[in-house]
Order: structure tokens, then sequence, then C-alpha cells
């Protein structure tokens, strides 16, 4: 029996109720435009909750606000997950934007000159839809993974929550990015730890220190991240295949503060021998516990529309899709800047798409468009905000 319901007309549909989501709804509702915000958590903010227990912000607190909310804790404070996840619930209902929670999008495809965004038994029939998710959905783990004795306890980085979750033993972090390097960290006090990669660099200089509050920081975030690593750079285009595959340096944990731990950095995991991880060098490490720390995939096969390319990467220009009208994307590692995935650079580019969707529909022809914009509702958000780093 056919259970689907009637589909229900809206103007333009955001997917994802994070940080990129609920920027994209706030710029959008400062125009008066009709949308509606899907996001497959049971509340606003899981996606922080549901992480490690110990995560902190690698950003201050006075980096961490999205456009017209500012962060409410000391300004040179690291806030937890679980903070930052309550401000997100803060920031929707401040603003009041339309989330839905629980709905989980399945399929985006073309039906005639309208968008069918369908989310199990519901569907919903758009002008515009705004894919507001990070890089970070599906995670990536390599095949021999599977060859690992059974009797070693594995996950990836996004299924880790805290050290009761392991065996007694070693454990290899497989992964020298932040992640790997803040979980090395808290295990070391527990086991002895590994940590397989190549070193990702790290940032010259402590993010408590003085130089760092005065000026450091704001040299880091507003200017390198946010104006000078962008598509629009020479600097920016050379560095961004290197940023998107490689991640980003060492922000908190330093490299002498791993060794100081008793962290022993080893070379690269490529395989499986005897049921142990095998590193590159021929090394077979005896280890009672492995995390992946090996990234993500973009987990965007879900959208049934000709915009990737041959590595899964949609095609855009500043997140507006190449060759599907009325479709964009907010909220991409790098999509335009290093700081286009970061809370506090991820305001700009949805400031960018509501303005591109403000334009489009403001032009379109009357026949083509299934929800007319209602009364703006500007007045309630007050004058154009600055962004967090401008």
């Amino acid at each position: 029996m056919n259970t689907q319901q009637d589909p229900e007309r809206v103007q333009t549909v955001v997917i994802g109720g994070g940080q990129a989501g609920l920027s994209v709804g706030y710029h959008l509702a400062r125009r008066g435009l009709s949308f509606v915000i899907l996001d497959g958590n049971g509340r606003i903010g899981d996606s922080w909750r549901n992480r490690w227990e110990s995560l902190r912000l690698f950003s201050p607190a006075r980096f961490n606000g999205l456009d017209g909310m500012a962060f409410p804790a000391p300004p040179h404070s690291f806030p937890t997950k679980d903070e930052m996840a309550d401000y997100l619930e803060a920031y929707a209902a401040r603003f009041a934007l339309p989330v839905r929670t629980g709905v989980r999008v399945t399929r985006v495809a073309r039906e005639g000159r309208h968008y069918v965004v369908t989310a199990g038994d519901l569907r919903f029939v758009a002008d515009h839809v705004v894919v507001a998710m990070a890089s970070y959905q599906a995670p990536r783990i390599p095949p021999f993974a599977a060859q690992l004795d059974p009797d070693i306890t594995q996950m990836h980085s996004v299924d880790y929550r805290a050290p009761r979750q392991l065996r007694k033993g070693g454990v290899l972090i497989v992964g020298a990015g932040n992640s790997g390097a803040e979980i090395a960290a808290e295990l070391a006090r527990h086991h002895r730890v590994w940590m397989s990669g190549k070193p990702m660099g790290e940032l010259p200089f402590n993010q408590n220190g003085w130089a760092a509050r005065a000026f450091l920081l704001k040299l880091m975030f507003r200017v390198v991240f946010h104006r000078v690593l962008t598509v629009d750079t020479l600097i920016g285009r050379k560095a961004r295949p290197q940023i998107i595959a490689g991640g980003t340096p060492l922000i908190r944990v330093k490299s002498k503060a791993l060794a100081a731990a008793g962290i022993e950095r080893v070379s690269r995991t490529v395989g499986v021998r005897d049921g142990r991880p095998l590193l590159d060098d021929g090394r077979v490490l005896d280890v009672a516990n492995v995390i992946w720390c090996t990234g993500f995939h973009g987990g965007l096969s879900w959208i049934d529309l000709p915009v990737f390319e041959s590595d899964g990467e949609p095609r855009h220009e500043r997140g507006i899709a190449v060759g599907e009208p009325g479709l964009y994307f907010v909220g991409l590692h790098f999509l335009y800047s290093m700081s286009s995935s970061m809370i506090h650079g991820v305001g700009r580019d949805a400031e960018r798409i509501a303005s591109t969707i403000d334009a489009r529909v403001r032009t379109a022809p009357a026949a083509d468009v299934v929800f007319a914009a209602g009364a703006s509702d500007r007045a309630a958000f007050g004058p154009r905000p600055h962004h967090a780093l401008d």
C-alpha cells in the first residue's frame, strides 16, 4: 500500500540543521523568504552532542558565534561540544527558524521545473534546495580494516565517545589530524598509544598565550583562513587540493605534548598481516584497539542530479551548483575559503546563497514559482548584520 503523503510545496528547502543550515535560514528569513529546514537528528545540535565526550571546539568562543548572535561564553574560552549544541538550539529559537527535526532526506531529484525532496513518506516540492551540510557525512575506513583480528576493538572516530569503550592494551590511532591527536592525548592516560600517519604540521604558537589572544588568532581566523586562503587567490587555489585531501594543521595539541604523553608517532598504516595492522615500513603492531581517524566521504549519493565530478565532489561556483539552477551548497570543506566549513566562516557563504535565491525569486516568471514569497520579516532581524569575521 502506498503511504506516501501528498507533497508539501515550499519555496526553499534547506537540508541540514547544523550551523550551515541555520546560517542559511537566518539570511533567508531576513529577506522574508519562505523556507523549511530539514534535519535528520532528533534535536537541533545533536550532530555536536553525538561526538566524543571530552571534545572542545578548536577555536575560542569569540569566533564561534553565527551572524546575529554572539556565543555566550568568555571570549578566550574553548566551548564544549554540548555548549555548542545548546547554542545552535538557542539560535534557532531566537530567530524562530522553521526547523523540522527527525526528517532525514533520502533523495533530491528534479521533476520538470521544480525539485522534489523525499524524506521517507514525506515529499517537498521546491524551487530551491540548499544542501547545508559539511563534507563529513560518511566515515571513510580502508577496506583492509575487515581483515583485522576480530579480537581487536576497532571503530571510526565518529563512533568514539570515551576510553571506557576500549579493551585493555595498546591503541593504534590511524590518522594524524586534529581528531586523531585529541583522541590520542586522551587515551594516553590509560593506554599505550601509537599514532599513524603523515604529520600535518601545527600552528606555531600557543592558543592560550598572550600573543595569540592579542593578535595571532585574529590574524589566523580573520585574515589567513577567511581572506587569504580562498578560491580567488593564487595561494588559496594552490593550497585547496592539499587542504581538502590532507586536512588542517594541528591547532591545540602539539607534537611536543604528544611526545611528552608517551605517544609514539609511526608511519602510515597500509594493510593487515596476521590479523594485525601493518605499517608501510614493514612493522606490525600488536595492539588491542584501532581507531580510524581517517576522515569522511561527502555522503551525498542521495542527490539524484548530474552535479558531481568524477571524484564525487559537487560542481559548484561558490556554492551555486553548475548546470542546476536552484541547487546550492553551504558548509562544504573549502567551498570558497578555508573558513567555509568552520563556524566562524559559514555566514559569508550562507548570505551569498540567500542573496542569490532572493534575486532569483524576484525575477522568476510566475509560472515557475511553486510558492510565492510572503510578507517580509526583515524588520524583526534589524539592520544588515556584520559577519562574525567582518
